[in-house]
């Protein structure tokens, strides 16, 4: 961290205020506070010497060019985002001859800037849209058009509640303005307006171009969050983000690479150990050591990573320096859902209900606490008061399916996931949750449609690959869902014989035999290795030991001291493992010659 950055920093607190992003302020309100005092202040005052005592001079060749307009080519191809030789990105506002006259005109605009300043705080859009119509200034036109945007979403919005519960209702709201917006920024140069750009081609499902104008605007201006969120939601998978990382305008070192991709990753639900280090970088004491924000980016991280008891131990230290902090406190809930932690849960509720009874996230704190409690009902009401709060609310959504699941109201649940999957098409949960909705319908097929959607998104998630493998074998597919239950397998913990013994059953009614009878002496192994009772592994070794009496040259001393151990064990299956260890003896007399062979490393 050096003296550029924090100043870059502190001035983005004043530009994204000045223009009504009270989220993209508060974001970096909240860095620069957590920057150690007695760094920050050297940083500033360090800063403030150097413009003071120095004079820039004049470079002698051109400034390297920062724009999207000469991408690798292998990053382009892979997002097959088009790149003009007219996209250039508006050059940086320390550019003595723009920032001058930018700053002619607002000094012209200054009244009306204050006036719609103002109006914007008061939320009073068509004030402001007439208040800036006649204004020239980049700042201006922002404000402009940023204010005609938030008026027509409040409109479409308005009009969608209308249609509440009605027939006719879209499943979101839709704003008719986005093309006409987009056609007042289609030439913007200005890196806030391009922002303004990326937003309208993203909400016209434009999707590609929306990547380009983020990234254009970024090379303008770093530090406004809000671009970056809008370019993490744009991003389809892991590999497209890799792919999109050579064409950001910054080193890959730098503060907001690594928050953007930890974010971004996050959103994927498919955090890594990758993403832990990057957190723990930027909580370095020479950067931001004291940021909840950035301590909340690793909690959500652990959290997606099963990494309950981390993830909780990190939601407690942000807790002791914001103990008023509501952002992803329903992450914490589902924490302390999931570990069926009821009393600090409850406590937690409580608190938080006291604190902010209208935040979205505080509804599905409570919604979780009752969920826990089995008041389904209850549940169900803080988590629609949620999505009234705020419909693009997505843990709302799937957290409501759950618990109409729970209730067995499959038809409710099924319009909850599918809300949740209108909000965000990446979330495995809510494609999750359809599947099971319907698998309780007893409409495997579809179940199945779903389930392949939610393992497209999340590969290496067990349980989605064991919910698949069960519809495959209620179609009677049945080499379908061993295929499905050995790619469970990767995933699983090395421990687990559940899924083991689904695959020796599975190939038991293949009758493969010999498959069978290897997955069953995995399930022997694992728990002689795990110390666990008899009883667990009895119908495994009984298995084993008859396959191996059956056929031709099978190890009988194997089979004899896996029957031995179930007859001397108080299993159920004691009576059989005598009976067949009566067998075996019989055999062992006729052939009193057995050749002792020594077990391989491959058995």
């Amino acid at each position: 961290m050096d003296a550029k950055l924090v100043t870059d920093l502190r001035q983005s607190i004043q530009d994204c205020t000045e223009r009504g992003l009270s989220v993209a302020s508060k974001w970096s309100s909240e860095l620069y506070y957590a920057i150690p005092s007695n760094k920050r202040d050297a940083l500033i005052s360090e800063a403030f010497a150097t413009f003071s005592t120095s004079t820039p001079a004049r470079s002698r060749s051109p400034r390297p060019s920062l724009s999207f307009g000469d991408p690798s080519p292998a990053s382009s191809a892979a997002l097959c985002i088009p790149v003009t030789p007219g996209n250039q990105t508006h050059p940086p506002p320390h550019f003595p001859d723009v920032r001058t006259q930018e700053t002619e005109l607002e000094t012209q605009d200054e009244a009306a800037l204050l006036a719609a300043r103002a109006f914007m705080t008061a939320k009073e859009f068509a004030r402001v849209e007439f208040t800036m119509k006649n204004c020239k200034s980049a700042k201006a036109q922002f404000i402009y058009v940023y204010s005609c945007f938030l008026a027509a979403e409040r409109k479409a919005q308005r009009d969608w509640y209308r249609q509440n519960n009605t027939r006719g209702q879209p499943p979101v709201p839709i704003n008719r303005l986005l093309t006409t917006l987009l056609d007042m920024v289609k030439n913007a140069t200005d890196p806030w307006l391009l922002f303004l750009k990326a937003i309208f081609l993203s909400r016209l499902n434009r999707r590609e171009e929306a990547i380009e104008s983020s990234i254009r605007s970024i090379s303008g201006y770093h530090w406004n969050w809000s671009v970056w969120t809008l370019l993490c939601s744009c991003v389809g998978d892991g590999d497209e983000l890799t792919a999109l990382l050579p064409l950001l305008p910054l080193p890959a070192t730098h503060p907001l690479i690594l928050m953007f991709q930890i974010r971004t990753m996050n959103e994927l639900h498919s955090p890594s150990e990758n993403e832990l280090a990057m957190c723990d970088r930027l909580l370095r004491d020479d950067c931001f050591r004291d940021s909840a924000w950035v301590m909340s980016l690793r909690a959500c991280a652990l959290y997606h990573l099963h990494d309950f008891g981390q993830a909780e131990k990190q939601f407690e230290k942000i807790l002791a320096i914001a103990p008023h902090r509501i952002d992803d406190i329903d992450v914490y809930s589902n924490i302390l859902y999931v570990t069926d932690n009821r009393l600090k849960l409850s406590r937690l509720a409580h608190e938080f209900l006291e604190l902010d009874k209208d935040r979205p996230e505080v509804c599905c704190l409570v919604g979780n606490h009752y969920s826990l409690r089995a008041e389904h009902e209850k549940a169900v009401k803080y988590f629609r008061r949620a999505t009234e709060l705020d419909r693009t609310y997505l843990s709302a959504w799937t957290l409501m399916g759950h618990e109409y699941v729970e209730m067995k109201n499959s038809h409710a649940a099924i319009e909850a996931y599918r809300r949740a999957v209108d909000v965000n098409r990446k979330d495995y949960r809510a494609w999750y949750g359809l599947g099971q909705a319907y698998e309780l319908l007893s409409m495997h097929r579809y179940a199945l449609y779903y389930y392949q959607h939610a393992t497209a998104l999340r590969p290496y998630d067990v349980r989605l690959w064991q919910a698949q493998g069960a519809c495959y074998e209620e179609i009677g597919r049945l080499k379908e869902a061993v295929e499905c239950l050995k790619r469970a397998l990767l995933g699983a913990d090395p421990r687990e014989i559940t899924i083991h013994m689904k695959l020796a059953k599975l190939y038991e009614e293949l009758e493969d035999q010999a498959e069978a009878a290897a997955y069953h002496r995995r399930v022997v192994e694992i728990c002689r290795v795990e110390e666990r009772p008899v009883q667990d592994y009895a119908k495994s070794s009984i298995f084993v030991a008859r396959h191996h009496m059956l056929i031709a040259g099978g190890d009988l001393l194997l089979a004899k001291d896996y029957l031995e151990r179930v007859a001397n064990s108080n299993a159920e299956e004691v009576a059989q493992a005598s009976d067949w260890l009566k067998k075996l003896k019989s055999v062992l007399i006729t052939r009193p010659s057995i050749p002792v062979i020594e077990e391989t490393s491959d058995r």
